[in-house]
């Protein structure tokens, strides 16, 4: 067998691969044999068909499986043998396309396209220092956290009159050309209707002021702000609700009105649970202000992360082999073609720089992550699900059950590694580059992702 490689250029080499019958013969020969042992044809004892004919039928295939089986295992090797640094996977030369006869040919010659990593020179004196937002968390923040917290403990109550932040239950049926109910037509009982969630100003003062008994006439679809909503109301399908172009009578039952939670020490508790150490509202809001500060920091990572990738792949300023990579995305991907990938190519190049950035700084840095701190990850993953649920007391055996549980889904963890990876990135840049820290308002780092 013999290997050679020839350099297109700095990013792409061809690998040509010729195989001789010395090669794989004998592989091929005991496969036969082993399929003539096996082998049971009509008018033959087991094991006793004619090699000539078990070669006949099966010596084709064994050929070809065996002479892919060396094609895989000698260009891998000589990938790892010659430190070739490749992305993606090898392709089939389309410069030298291979003409394969496993009926005729004993010698067969193949070639292969490898796109190689270009080499990555991070200079940190070259990008400077990076911004790093910080939220100021001000008492309107606070506020509304608190009042987000009232609501969420709030309740409905009977209400005589129809506001505009009422809610009502009614029946809907549906009126014919002459307003009276249509015999067969469409009905739906026991419905909730909001009144800011009619979109129609005109709709919506007809429902202001109105009673428990009051019969209210409108078209749903004209009221609500798509039809998607209107089939949820009259409990149909929404291919249903698409010929459907008529006034309902909505007849209101009940009337409610939503009550927040008294901001006292009751709420703290439904908050914290009756065992937390936060008594007074002056300690409730200092122990919001801790979770909003704790929060943000997440957010101001993220915005980091995206700052970074940016100011790292225009630094490094890279050479890729494009037209491989578009290639293979190609060919890998049964989901895209080849007019996508070149139109999304450049969501794609950056991806491509900045992983090769990333695991740049992984290899010449030593950065390493273990178990623990994967399932450090998986528990702090568990302790937010929790209090998105508002569960802010969960005993540990239910955090240490939660997070095995994370930890069993493997591409789950295998999400975790990366990111536990990348963050060690984003802290050695951080050291690195150093950081010029802008305080901003909320709405300031809002608009930051709306550039």
């Amino acid at each position: 067998m013999k290997i050679s490689k020839t350099s297109i250029d700095d990013l792409n080499v061809v690998v040509r691969i010729a195989i001789e019958k010395q090669d794989y013969e004998a592989t091929v020969n005991e496969t036969l044999k082993d399929y003539r042992k096996k082998a049971n044809m009509p008018g033959f004892r087991k094991g006793m068909v004619p090699a000539g004919l078990i070669k006949k039928m099966y010596g084709k295939s064994a050929l070809a499986e065996e002479v892919n089986k060396l094609l895989g295992r000698e260009l891998t090797k000589y990938i790892v043998d010659e430190n070739l640094n490749i992305l993606g996977e090898p392709l089939p030369s389309v410069t030298e396309k291979a003409k394969v006869d496993f009926d005729k040919d004993a010698d067969f010659e193949f070639a292969f396209d490898l796109g190689l990593s270009p080499v990555i020179n991070v200079d940190y004196a070259k990008i400077g220092k990076l911004p790093y937002y910080e939220v100021i968390v001000d008492s309107n923040l606070i506020d509304n956290q608190i009042e987000g917290y009232a609501n969420r403990f709030g309740e409905n109550i009977p209400a005589e009159v129809v506001g505009e932040k009422e809610t009502m239950i009614g029946d809907f049926a549906q009126l014919d050309a002459e307003g009276l109910v249509l015999e067969g037509g469409i009905v739906s009982e026991n419905v909730q209707v909001a009144v800011q969630l009619i979109k129609d100003e005109a709709i919506q003062k007809l429902f202001i002021g109105a009673k428990v008994g009051d019969v209210l006439k409108f078209n749903p679809r004209v009221a609500m702000a798509n039809d998607h909503e209107v089939a949820h109301l009259l409990k149909v399908k929404d291919d249903e609700i698409n010929t459907v172009e008529a006034d309902f009578n909505f007849t209101i039952s009940k009337i409610n009105t939503f009550v927040p939670a008294v901001i006292d020490e009751e709420l703290i508790k439904k908050v914290y649970g009756d065992a937390t150490e936060v008594k007074t509202i002056e300690e409730f809001r200092e122990k919001i202000l801790e979770e909003l500060k704790s929060n943000n920091i997440y957010s101001s990572n993220y915005r980091f992360l995206i700052d970074a990738k940016v100011a790292l792949t225009n630094a490094v300023a890279m050479k890729l082999p494009e037209e491989f990579l578009k290639r293979w995305l190609v060919e890998t991907n049964d989901k895209v073609t080849a007019e996508q990938i070149e139109e999304e190519f450049g969501n794609y190049r950056t991806d491509f720089e900045w992983t090769l950035i990333k695991n740049q700084l992984v290899k010449e840095n030593g950065l390493k992550i273990d178990e623990q701190d994967i399932t450090a990850m998986a528990r702090e993953m568990a302790l937010m699900q929790f209090r998105q649920y508002g569960m802010f007391n969960v005993p540990e055996e239910y955090l240490d059950n939660y997070a095995n549980s994370i930890l069993q889904d493997k591409d789950q963890k295998q999400r975790m590694t990366d990111k536990k990876i990348e963050d060690k990135v984003l802290e050695l840049i951080k050291e690195k580059c150093g950081l010029e820290t802008k305080m901003v308002t909320q709405k300031e780092f809002d608009d930051l992702f709306e550039k």
